[in-house]
């Protein structure tokens, strides 16, 4: 069982999370229940729990502030969350969980299985640091991302990300460094999250970085050649956006 933890500030919606909880995640024990910062922060040092959902909101301040003042303990976390965008953002460049409420049960079942599925390896709380320096700027223009690979967590500067590839379910990262980190999750996802100044997708497998775009060869419909000497294909329909692009960086 995966000793768990509600903090949410509305009592219907702590107790419903937790009636959800209790009736579709069998592998969940919920071993306390808090209303706020305060309480959360007591519940957690007292029951050291494996897994917390975690409200955003709360009167008494955040679950950010809240997770400053837990530090030192390790944890899987799920957010729940309504709707601050700039938060969600944060959380996504993060690489952490979140639900929207109201609570999509099968969300929160998928979520839940990503926590078990590491049930037997040491929370790695680094993403969740680089989450509060990230909350505490004013915008959403984030200079790192986080990028999960198995049980550890890279934190990698956009500027250093030449392209990614699709695989599937993966996408596979290239950086400056010659590292190539795979990911599992879709090339759509990262193509909605990275900075769309920055970024396109020029083919249905690829999105690339435009600063480190060193030529266009007009060869075969076209292709963009990185600062890896990757060449990689503009389809048809995406040439007009890259070269408008090209010709404004």
């Amino acid at each position: 069982m995966i000793k768990t933890v509600i903090i949410e500030d509305e009592q219907k919606s702590r107790e419903m999370l937790a009636g959800i909880i209790q009736k579709n995640c069998p592998q969940l024990q919920i071993v306390g229940l808090a209303k706020n910062v305060n309480d959360g922060v007591e519940v957690i040092k007292k029951e050291n729990p494996e897994l917390v959902f975690l409200d955003i909101s709360m009167p008494d301040g955040s679950g950010f502030d809240l997770l400053e003042k837990v530090q030192g303990h390790k944890f899987e976390l799920i957010f729940a969350t309504a709707s601050d965008q700039h938060a969600i953002r944060a959380i996504k460049y993060s690489a952490c969980d979140y639900l929207l409420k109201p609570i999509d049960i099968d969300e929160l079942k998928n979520a839940v299985e990503k926590v078990a599925q590491k049930k037997n390896a040491s929370p790695n709380m680094e993403n969740l640091n680089f989450l509060i320096q990230q909350l505490k700027k004013s915008d959403d223009s984030f200079q790192k991302i986080t990028l999960p690979t198995g049980n550890a967590y890279e934190i990698v500067n956009i500027k250093d990300i030449i392209r990614c590839e699709a695989d599937g379910s993966y996408t596979t990262f290239f950086l400056t460094d010659k590292r190539k980190l795979m990911i599992s999750a879709g090339l759509k996802h990262y193509e909605e999250l990275l900075p769309e100044n920055e970024f396109i997708r020029v083919h249905h497998h690829h999105l690339i970085n435009m600063n480190h775009v060193v030529r266009f060869l007009k060869e075969d419909g076209g292709y963009a050649v990185m600062s890896d000497g990757t060449k990689i294909e503009i389809s048809r329909r995406k040439k007009d956006a890259f070269m408008d692009k090209l010709n404004k960086s």
